[in-house]
């Protein structure tokens, strides 16, 4: 389960499936070089995206890949 504590490179790492969620979101964090320090809570918040239903759509594609 993903949590919004999780760093985003992690997550990424672990969940590739989740890339497509990130995009959705208009947030590139593949491609971004804090992605491996920022907790996924606060990158939300830099960049105005609802964390509780930015985590419902990461655990989404996560449980859908299993």
């Amino acid at each position: 389960m993903i949590t919004k504590e999780m760093l985003i490179g992690e997550i990424i790492r672990q969940h590739p499936e989740t890339v497509r969620v990130f995009t959705k979101y208009s947030l590139d964090c593949p491609e971004c070089q804090i992605a491996d320090f920022e907790e996924l809570e606060h990158g939300a918040g830099v960049h105005h995206v609802d964390v509780a239903r930015l985590l419902e759509e990461l655990n989404g594609a996560v449980l859908k890949r299993s």
